[in-house]
C-alpha cells in the first residue's frame, strides 16, 4: 500500500465554510470488491485517492492534482488527469467516482444513472468531522485499517501539542483575499485545538476587521495562502490596506501552507502544528 480552497478567501470561503457533511448525503458504493479503476474529479477529491487507494487503481485525477494547492501534488506526478467532463470521465470506463466539488451539483445523479457509483466527500466543520470523513472515505476505498491509522496519527500528533505558557494568544486569521474566519468554520476550530484565541468576534467568514485593527491589534497573525503568485497582494483587496499591512509587517506570524487548510483531511495537522509552536513562541 503507498502511503500518498484555491484563491485565498473566495476558495477558502467556498471549500471551508460549505455545508455540514450531514447536508451532503453522501454516497458510499455498497459491497466488499475493491474499486479498480477511480476516477477522482477535483483536488479534494484526489488527496483521498492518492492516499487510500493503490497507484495501479487510480484511473485519473483532478487536473489540479498536481497543483501547489494540492498537498499531495508531489505524489499526483505522472498520473492522468481528467476534466470533469461527463463525456471525458466516462470515456475512461472508472468503476468509482470520488468527488467534494468536481464536476457541479447534477454529476452524482447522472453517473449513477450510467452505472458508476459515485463517493461524496463531505465538508466538515469541526476535527470530529475530519475524523468521520477520513474513515468513512477510507472504507470506501477498501482501506478501512489504513483509515484507522491515519486518524490514531493525527491524533497522536494533536495530543503532543502543548499549550503556550502564558495563555492562549489572540490571534488574527488572514488571507490575501482579505478575508478572515470567526466562530463556526473549520479554521476557528483549528485555531483553538492550536491554543489560540480567536481574534475575530463575528462568527462565520468576513472582511478582515480593518475597523477593530485601527485600535486594537492580535498577538498574532495567522496567514495563509500568501505563498501563491495568483494571490499577490498587488491584487486589490483589504489586505492592501495600510492597517491590514502593518499587522503583517510587525506582529510574529504563522505562515500556512494553502495545501494543509484548502480541503478537510488528515493534512490539516500541519497547520494546527504550525500555529501552536506559533503561539507559544508569541507567548
Amino acid at each position: 500500500m503507498r502511503f500518498a480552497p484555491i484563491l485565498a478567501g473566495s476558495l477558502s470561503l467556498s471549500l471551508l465554510a460549505c455545508s455540514s457533511i450531514e447536508e451532503q448525503e453522501p454516497s458510499v458504493p455498497q459491497g466488499s470488491v475493491e474499486p479498480q479503476r477511480i476516477i477522482s474529479l477535483d483536488y479534494c477529491a484526489d488527496q483521498y485517492v492518492l492516499r487510500f487507494a493503490d497507484r495501479e487503481d487510480i484511473l485519473a485525477l483532478s487536473i489540479d492534482a498536481d497543483k501547489r494547492f494540492s498537498y499531495l501534488r508531489e505524489e499526483a506526478k505522472g498520473l492522468r488527469k481528467v476534466r470533469p467532463r461527463a463525456a471525458d470521465v466516462l470515456a475512461l470506463e472508472p468503476d468509482l467516482i470520488v468527488r467534494s466539488y468536481g464536476g457541479g451539483p447534477n454529476v452524482t445523479s447522472f453517473m449513477e444513472r450510467a452505472g458508476v457509483p459515485i463517493v461524496q466527500i463531505g465538508f466538515p466543520q469541526d476535527i470530529n468531522e475530519v475524523r468521520s470523513e477520513i474513515e468513512r472515505i477510507g472504507k470506501a476505498l477498501g482501506q478501512p485499517g489504513e483509515a484507522r491509522g491515519v486518524i490514531a496519527e493525527f491524533d497522536r500528533r494533536l495530543a503532543a501539542l502543548t499549550k503556550p505558557r502564558g495563555g492562549e494568544p489572540n490571534a488574527l486569521y488572514m488571507t490575501p483575499g482579505g478575508v478572515t474566519a470567526g466562530s463556526g468554520t473549520l479554521i476557528h476550530e483549528l485555531m483553538t485545538a492550536a491554543g489560540l484565541y480567536n481574534f475575530q468576534s463575528q462568527p462565520g467568514w468576513n472582511p478582515i476587521p480593518l475597523e477593530r485593527l485601527a485600535y486594537e491589534r492580535p498577538e498574532l497573525v495567522v496567514a495563509a495562502f500568501f505563498e501563491s503568485k495568483a494571490n499577490d497582494l498587488k491584487n486589490w483587496s483589504a489586505t492592501r490596506h495600510p492597517i491590514a499591512k502593518a499587522q503583517l509587517e510587525e506582529l510574529p506570524i504563522a505562515s500556512l501552507d494553502g495545501a494543509w487548510t484548502s480541503c478537510g483531511g488528515w493534512f490539516l495537522i500541519e497547520a494546527i502544528e504550525k500555529m501552536s509552536k506559533a503561539g507559544r513562541d508569541a507567548s
